[in-house]
């Protein structure tokens, strides 16, 4: 018989790394002043409702579709990965729809990958490993729902914290396809005898994870009783305290060794923080870390004046192919304002090509949008070309139906008739 004071560091360090962050969730009203739409959709694989959390962009426009990141538990970690988009969104990360999805009734069951009856020699009686089902929920019912009712894109992301990271990592060695990149936050790899690693052994090497990325991160308190223990030393443990940071760790050190399957992996350590506050820094991190490949590349020759027109167009056309790769679709490789501020600051410079550049390229991927016209018609109004003015404001009027318009359209065509 387990001793009782084993029995009982083992039910803490359970409750510890399983229950923390999610026994309790703030009520409804309270936690929809922070969200935009509350959803829900009925699945017929889990015979049930699920609550769904949407929040939308910042600069939401409803004309474009937007890619898409799928929380777990997103009662707990949407508000978090809501207010890093807010800071990050545009320059190290894309403006994204977030889909929070409710983990808070079945946590155990839906997000747990294999059967188990006991957990470190005690009973576990909890409903538990049914993780495939609600990947067919995600695949069958809730993305065709997501893509059908919100305008995403199909380049989506995953982010799970703890069982949540767990049902992360199956779906990426188990449902490659599914979504583009990973974020699994202290997730529980020790589970059932560290069943997923050993069947990521093969998969990763079958698998082409192409384009994909996976951040993954693990806490500080690497035992629960032993501050002697660090990240130098935790491999040599054998204690049950040890076995969910060994998990990790061995995961880890398995990726980066399958260099083969081209996957783009980051793994960090966090000594300062517990399972129940990595969250934070996991997410700020991994959103960083996943997106470095939309980050703008050699901002310092779009600052430099003397940077000659044809090297900035080449620039912006390698961005522009870049993102595509990404994504798997076009589009446009800056913000419709940048390239718009980019066109009036080269105008103010005296520098005409490189203005007119960028107003071009603010028209080819701004189309449907009067704005850049406006911008262009400015342009020639400088250059003391009325006409072309003119034909680029009736573009714009022709958008937005505005007075505005209609009265420069007026005022250009009495400058032209004056013969000014």
């Amino acid at each position: 018989m387990m001793h009782t004071t084993k029995v009982l560091s083992v039910i803490l360090f359970l409750f510890f790394y399983q229950q923390i962050g999610y026994s309790q969730v703030k009520s409804e009203k309270e936690f929809l002043q922070k969200i935009g739409i509350k959803d829900s959709v009925y699945s017929k694989t889990l015979k049930e409702y699920r609550e769904l959390y949407i929040q939308f962009p910042a600069n939401f426009n409803p004309e474009t579709r937007y890619p898409v990141t799928y929380i777990l538990d997103g009662e707990v970690l949407l508000p978090t990965v809501a207010n890093v988009q807010s800071f990050y969104s545009g320059g190290f990360t894309p403006e994204m729809i977030l889909v929070g999805i409710s983990n808070n009734e079945n946590r155990t069951r839906d997000l747990t990958t294999s059967k188990v009856k006991e957990r470190y020699g005690m009973p576990f009686n909890e409903r538990n490993g049914e993780a495939a089902n609600f990947s067919k929920f995600i695949e069958e019912e809730l993305i065709p729902f997501i893509e059908k009712k919100y305008p995403v894109t199909t380049y989506r992301g995953l982010i799970g914290h703890s069982y949540g990271g767990l049902f992360t990592i199956h779906t990426l060695i188990h449902h490659p396809a599914l979504f583009s990149n990973f974020i699994a936050i202290d997730p529980s790899l020790d589970w059932d005898g560290q069943k997923l690693i050993k069947e990521a052994k093969e998969k990763i090497k079958e698998n082409n994870y192409q384009e994909k990325t996976l951040f993954m991160s693990l806490s500080g308190q690497l035992h629960m009783q032993n501050p002697e223990i660090t990240i130098d030393n935790v491999m040599n443990d054998t204690s049950d305290f040890t076995v969910f940071a060994r998990s990790n760790i061995t995961f880890s050190k398995m990726l980066k060794q399958q260099y083969q399957n081209k996957i783009s992996f980051q793994w960090k350590f966090y000594p300062k923080d517990l399972h129940g506050t990595v969250l934070f820094p996991s997410i700020m991190d991994g959103m960083i870390a996943n997106f470095k490949w939309y980050q703008m590349e050699k901002t310092s020759l779009i600052n430099a004046p003397e940077t000659p027109t044809s090297e900035l167009k080449t620039l912006i056309d390698y961005r522009t192919e870049k993102l595509k790769r990404h994504f798997g679709y076009s589009i446009a490789p800056y913000p419709e304002d940048l390239l718009n501020a980019l066109g009036y600051m080269s105008m103010d410079m005296q520098q005409f090509d490189k203005a007119k550049m960028y107003l071009n390229f603010a028209i080819k991927f701004y189309a449907n949008s009067p704005n850049p016209y406006d911008s262009m018609a400015d342009y020639y109004e400088r250059k003391n070309e009325n006409l072309e003015a003119l034909k680029f404001v009736k573009k714009a009027f022709d958008i937005s139906k505005s007075d505005y318009h209609k009265k420069r359209i007026g005022s250009l065509e009495e400058k032209i008739k004056k013969g000014k």
